[in-house]
């Protein structure tokens, strides 16, 4: 198992570029222990998204493509 130790001071993008330094493979441990973590998801935001979610199935028409929509911008 490799180790490494470090103590020293970095900004977000001097750590950002420290990172683009590693491997795939190493960039992706670093993703994976990141993004594996438990995050819970506010109640009030969980209640918007089925709203939307609700609405969307209610009416369809609503709803815009986007492969259309992504040109326009």
């Amino acid at each position: 198992m490799e180790t490494i130790k470090l103590n020293i001071d970095l900004s977000v993008n001097q750590l950002i570029e420290a990172v683009k330094q590693l491997s795939p493979k190493d960039r992706l441990k670093v993703n994976d222990a990141i993004w594996n973590e438990d995050i819970e998801i506010p109640v009030e935001h969980q209640k918007i998204v089925l709203d939307r979610m609700a609405k969307a199935k209610t009416n369809p028409e609503r709803l815009l493509d986007w492969d259309k929509v992504s040109k326009t911008l």
